[in-house]
């Protein structure tokens, strides 16, 4: 009888990668190139397109295929198209708290227990975001004494891109334009209040509380999709942090398994850029709405640097006024990729 894999993470990149794999065994009797493969996906669907991206022929995946029945075939990819992709699992609670911390007490309206939770967790994520070792544009290392102004640079840069086409820019969100140009051609925009911009982006769609994806049993009897795909395969949650494993039983020293870490490791594309083994895909286009509250800004932008940084091709935005949505704009989309397959 054939066997039929079943299970949670990795499962879903391992599915994605089957397939890769079924297209360059039968390359000879499909059409186009299957050297120019290149994927899309939105939310959930981005993060695979980027652990596609990441991870080509990682061999920890290959127990995994081989069980699966996946031909022996590369399963590297061209490019990745990646919307809003909510990767970087490990630390988005982190991300997520130490962005959004500053609305606590104001636009997002925690309870003190859940303000407590995210304190913690804003304060973890410094240690993380510094041991990434990314840098600027221009060398300089960037580390959380100088990321909010990095971040600040692509909100300005999404704001003139959508003043530049026309859009009418919101007085009381935090934008600063040069003095005397207000309605005339010379307006540009040369600073954002990150504080003022991010109780906006609040009050267009309540946050998620802390911790907003490892949530299971934490300050409440509730689970995330998250805990579902490090869960088993009766379907049963489970947690993929330290942090919250630690809340969740009341022990301050427990830590999550082996396995489970394994499995964490493998859904994160962060771990094998320029890993020197993986084969990433040299092409990339990411966005995410500059509005978009379902995962921190610091996640896309993450992945972007670090792209860069080793020497990859990235198109990245925070698209104005945009939400949690993909595939926006396929004008662009369509030149970006016209452009590389050429």
């Amino acid at each position: 009888m054939e066997k039929l894999f079943t299970g949670k993470a990795p499962a879903g990149i391992v599915d994605l990668k089957a397939a890769i794999r079924y297209l360059r065994y039968n390359k000879d009797i499909l059409p186009g190139n299957t050297e120019r493969i290149i994927t899309d996906g939105t939310s959930a669907g981005g993060a695979m397109s980027s652990l596609l991206g990441a991870t080509g022929n990682y061999p920890a995946y290959e127990p995994y295929l081989n069980e699966l029945g996946a031909t022996n075939e590369r399963d590297d990819i061209f490019a990745a198209v990646c919307f809003c992709p909510i990767t970087d699992l490990e630390h988005a609670d982190m991300a997520y708290e130490w962005l959004y911390n500053r609305t606590n007490k104001g636009a997002r309206g925690l309870s003190p227990e859940q303000i407590a939770v995210s304190d913690e967790l804003a304060a973890l994520y410094p240690a993380y975001l510094n041991s990434l070792g990314l840098r600027m544009p221009d060398g300089t290392p960037l580390t959380d004494t100088n990321y909010a102004g990095y971040l600040k640079s692509f909100l300005i840069r999404s704001a003139q891109k959508a003043r530049d086409a026309g859009a009418d820019l919101p007085v009381d969100i935090g934008i600063e334009l040069n003095k005397g140009f207000r309605g005339s051609t010379g307006e540009y925009v040369i600073d954002i209040d990150l504080d003022t911009y991010l109780d906006y982006v609040v009050n267009r769609q309540p946050l998620k509380t802390p911790p907003a994806f490892d949530a299971m049993n934490v300050l409440a009897d509730r689970a995330t999709p998250e805990n579902s795909v490090f869960g088993d395969k009766e379907g049963n949650g489970a947690n993929f942090t330290d942090f919250s494993l630690r809340k969740a039983t009341g022990t301050p020293t427990a830590s999550l398994g082996q396995d489970i870490k394994d499995r964490v490791y493998l859904l994160n594309p962060m771990n094998f850029i320029g890993d020197g083994v993986s084969r990433t895909a040299p092409h990339w286009y990411i966005r995410h709405g500059a509005a978009d509250r379902d995962t921190g800004f610091e996640v896309p932008v993450n992945l972007y640097t670090k792209l860069v940084n080793n020497g990859y091709d990235a198109d990245f935005e925070l698209a104005w006024n945009r939400g949690h949505t993909g595939d926006y704009s396929l004008n662009e989309l369509f030149e970006w990729i016209r452009a590389i397959v050429k």
